[in-house]
C-alpha cells in the first residue's frame, strides 16, 4: 500500500512542475521571441519493491528535463524602426551585469546615451563585441538584411548574430535571454527584419490541450492515492479490533 502511495505521488510531482511549464507558456504567448518548452519524463524502476517480494519492482516517474521548441515565431510588422527579427537562425548579442547574454528578442530601442539596447535596458553588441551606439546628430537608422546598420553619416557596422552547435543546450536567464558555455559561431547567411518583430512560438490551443491531460493525470493518480490509503486506514482498523 505504501508503495501504491509513492508511485501516486511521483506521478503526481510531476504533473504539478508539467503543470508550470505549462502555466509560463501561456503565460509568455505575447513575450517576443520565446520559445515554448516541455517537459521530458522518464521511467526510473527500483530493483526491489519489498523485502517481501524480492523478485518485484517499482515504476516511479521522473522529469528529466525541459526540450525547447526552436521553430520560428511568427514575424509582426510593427514599423518602428529600432525594432529587429531574425528571420531562420541566430540570436543577437547583450551586455549584461552578469555576462554576454543571447535573445531573439528585438524589440530594442535607444537610451540616453544612444545606446541600441533590448527591453530590459541591456547594451546591443555588434559583430565585434562592441555595443551600438549611434551620435546624436545621426538620423534614418537603417538595418539591412545582413545586419548591416547605418545612417545618414554613413556606415555603423553590424549586428553581432551567432549562433551554436546546439541550440538545445541554451540555458534560460530570465525573460528571453539564453546563457551557453558553447563558442559562439557566426550566422553564415543572417536574414534580419526591421521594422518588425518574431512572436512567440507558443500554440496556445495545444498547451490548453496539454494542461486539460495534464489535470487528467493527476486526478487519476489522487484517485491511486486515495485508495491506497483508504486500505491501509481499513487495514489498521482490522488489526485494531483482533486485538
Amino acid at each position: 500500500m505504501e508503495n501504491a502511495l509513492l508511485i501516486g505521488l511521483s506521478r503526481q510531482m510531476a504533473m504539478q512542475r508539467n503543470m508550470a511549464i505549462i502555466a509560463n507558456n501561456l503565460a509568455n504567448m505575447n513575450t517576443n521571441g520565446y520559445k515554448s518548452e516541455s517537459m521530458l519524463f522518464d521511467e526510473y524502476v527500483m530493483p526491489v519493491a519489498s523485502e517481501d517480494s524480492p523478485d518485484k519492482s517499482l515504476s516511479f516517474v521522473q522529469d528529466i528535463g525541459l526540450n525547447r521548441n526552436l521553430a520560428d515565431g511568427k514575424l509582426e510588422p510593427t514599423g518602428n524602426p529600432m525594432d529587429v527579427a531574425i528571420a531562420g537562425k541566430g540570436y543577437f548579442k547583450v551586455q549584461t551585469d552578469a555576462g554576454i547574454r543571447y535573445t531573439r528578442n528585438g524589440h530594442f530601442s535607444l537610451d540616453a546615451q544612444g545606446r541600441l539596447v533590448d527591453v530590459s535596458g541591456n547594451p546591443v553588441l555588434d559583430d565585434n563585441g562592441s555595443v551600438v551606439t549611434f551620435r546624436p546628430d545621426e538620423q534614418d537608422i537603417a538595418i539591412a538584411r545582413d545586419g548591416t546598420i547605418s545612417t545618414d553619416q554613413g556606415q555603423r557596422g553590424t549586428l553581432g548574430l551567432v549562433e551554436f552547435d546546439n541550440e538545445r543546450l541554451l540555458k534560460a536567464a530570465g525573460g528571453t535571454l539564453y546563457t551557453t558555455d558553447q563558442p559562439e559561431v557566426p550566422v553564415e547567411k543572417p536574414h534580419v527584419v526591421q521594422g518588425a518583430l518574431e512572436g512567440s512560438n507558443v500554440n496556445a490551443i495545444l498547451q490548453m490541450t496539454n494542461m486539460i491531460d495534464v489535470t487528467r493525470s493527476y486526478a487519476s493518480a489522487q484517485k491511486l492515492v486515495d485508495s491506497a490509503d483508504r486500505m491501509r486506514r481499513d487495514a489498521i482498523s482490522k488489526l485494531g479490533q483482533a486485538a
